[in-house]
């Protein structure tokens, strides 16, 4: 039945802790002809849906499925009445850590890239909602060890393993329109100087906008899936984001790929700057689950004597739109970008937009840098004085990797030969990542910011990312500090791509040796800090080339203090699913 009317979701979003209340969204899309879904939530009617967006024939709402925290944990039932299908979230329990799964890189650059998979496009998805939910496991699926482990504390008792779905870029990838709009394909083509001054006419940009509207609803819900309430699962991300409330912050590839690090003259050309607008507006209603009409434009202002031209736009008064509506993100204040955090139980997330402000010469601006900085100092440490609200774990989604392999050689060679083609993503690849020379800067003050952070609050920080199409384990510590001193040793957990080929090339297979043969220097920061890339778990080299997922849990002690925190990929193999752990012990001086 649902899938008869619906264009795409259940789409879940968590909302944050208010009032002890466990706030969660669903986005649905139907047709213009549809009345609005009556949708229940533990048995009763749905308070009535806010419309986020009209497009051509179809129109998107937004419902509120938020629910009280109990003492324990419980699953949660909603979905459409009179025998419709539905759906199940577990809801943790009042004060404690949520169970989370980790995922970026939900698509392909590449069409052609598909077809060298073993596997089907989905099989990593399928491990992930497998181990969620017993009852979404296909007919092939077979437990093994480390999923024997969660068995007994959430499936036999009737719950489900995830509480919350952190998606850190690459939701979808819109590298397709220049393809399949003919006069983007037409723009591709052209002459450097005859792109800077193309004109954008009405057509193309209505044509545009069609296009970031409408590919959520192709991706997210494909036609050719089975019905909601088949027999078999699908075992896609449409099942993963039904039953498990996401928090997702955007990549270049929710833009196009390498937005942020083409040159100057290319960033502000009207082709780039259409596609980011339309682009913006798209991430607000879809993955942030916002009304159109709330998104406030960006204003750039126009700062005299800057010696380059990043960014610079106004800040934005999100206060204003979180009294207005709710169930709004809890963006933080003052900043342009979308930056946003939550704090559950012991655990603080922060989802950092790294697209919005990004140059080749600029992540953050100035405004966003002092507004992250003043929430963090205002975090509630281990050591607060109500530590039932006290915060042990930072997690920090970088949607690129901030301990990565330097690659300066290759850095230089793009410096010289590098280029502006939308369709080679080479150079833009190098000049994302925070080890880039131009980044060097901020990287260090993001490294500062989190040791200071962890100092001051007696806390943990791990940094989560994705976007390489690896996973990765790494590692940046202060080396004025005692090694006992575990607060000042910062872990990252890399974990791409859910769906996006891994390295399979030969040439991609000369990129992974030099990747691996760099990764064995540590790279020394400045006095105090230094990163360095560690061996995989459970692998002989530093970066595993696989299709993978991530599981980050809390093992809480009785007292509710001191909680360790486990870092679990799933990796893609010949034969299932290898498991690789690491620990995250709690905070000492």
């Amino acid at each position: 039945m649902a899938k008869d009317i619906f264009t795409v979701g259940p789409v879940l979003s968590f909302r944050g802790i208010v009032d002890g209340r466990w706030r969660v969204t669903a986005l649905i899309g139907v047709t213009a002809e549809t009345i609005a879904p009556a949708l229940e939530i533990e048995g009763r009617a749905c308070a009535a849906p806010t419309l986020l967006l009209k497009h051509k024939k179809e129109r998107y709402w937004r419902y509120d499925l938020s629910c009280d925290l109990q003492d324990t944990e419980r699953k949660v039932a909603f979905g459409l009445g009179g025998g419709g299908p539905t759906w199940e979230f577990t809801v943790p329990g009042r004060g404690f850590a949520p169970r989370m799964a980790y995922v970026s890189c939900n698509g392909f650059s590449d069409p052609s890239g598909m077809r060298k998979l073993v596997k089907p496009e989905n099989a990593v998805w399928a491990d992930l909602v497998g181990n969620h939910d017993r009852g979404l496991r296909r007919p092939d699926f077979k437990l093994d060890k480390e999923q024997l482990w969660h068995e007994a504390r959430t499936q036999d008792k009737g719950l489900q393993r995830f509480h919350l779905m952190l998606m850190g870029g690459d939701q979808l990838y819109f590298d397709s329109i220049w393809e399949d709009l003919p006069k983007l394909k037409q723009w591709v083509g052209l002459a450097r100087s005859k792109q800077l001054t193309f004109a954008v006419t009405p057509t193309l940009e209505k044509e545009i906008e069609d296009y970031y509207f409408s590919l959520y609803a192709k991706r997210w819900l494909p036609s050719a899936r089975k019905p909601w309430g088949a027999a078999i699962a699908n075992g896609d991300a449409a099942d993963a984001m039904a039953r498990i409330p996401t928090v997702m912050m955007w990549d270049d590839h929710d833009i196009f790929d390498g937005w942020g690090s083409y040159s100057e003259p290319m960033q502000h050309c009207a082709v780039f700057q259409t596609l980011f607008r339309h682009a913006r507006r798209a991430f607000w209603v879809f993955q942030l689950q916002h009304a159109i009409d709330d998104l406030p434009q960006l204003e750039e202002r126009d700062l005299p004597n800057l010696s380059r031209k990043d960014p610079q736009f106004a800040p934005i008064s999100w206060r204003v739109l979180q009294a207005k509506d709710p169930l709004a993100l809890s963006l933080i204040d003052g900043q342009p970008g979308f930056t946003f955090a939550h704090q559950v139980g012991p655990v603080a997330i922060v989802a950092a937009d790294l697209r919005t402000e990004r140059s080749r010469t600029q992540i953050l601006g100035m405004a966003t840098w002092d507004k992250l900085q003043k929430w963090l100092s205002a975090l509630p440490g281990k050591g607060s004085a109500a530590p039932d609200i006290g915060c042990q774990h930072l997690l920090f989604l970088s949607s690129v990797p901030v301990v990565h392999p330097k690659l300066s050689l290759a850095e230089g060679l793009m410096d010289t030969f590098g280029q502006d083609h939308v369709l080679d993503s080479s150079a833009d690849d190098l000049k994302d990542h925070w080890a880039n020379d131009d980044h060097e800067g901020e990287r260090k003050r993001l490294l500062e910011t989190l040791a200071r952070t962890a100092e001051d609050k007696l806390l943990r920080v791990s940094i989560v990312s994705g976007d390489v199409h690896v996973a990765a384990w790494g590692s940046a510590y202060r080396r004025d500090i005692p090694p006992t001193a575990t607060w000042a040793h910062i872990q990252q957990f890399t974990s791409s791509a859910v769906v996006h080929p891994s390295l399979m090339g030969v040439a991609e297979r000369l990129f992974l040796y030099l990747l691996n043969s760099t990764a064995s220097k540590p790279q020394v920061i400045d006095v105090q800090h230094v990163v360095e890339m560690m061996l995989f778990p459970g692998h002989n080299r530093y970066v595993m080339p696989a299709r993978n997922w991530l599981a980050l849990e809390l093992d809480m002690g009785t007292d509710g203090t001191d909680c360790k925190l486990w870092a679990t990929w799933r990796c893609e193999a010949e034969n299932g699913f290898s498991n690789h752990l690491q620990a995250v012990q709690p905070a000492h001086l």
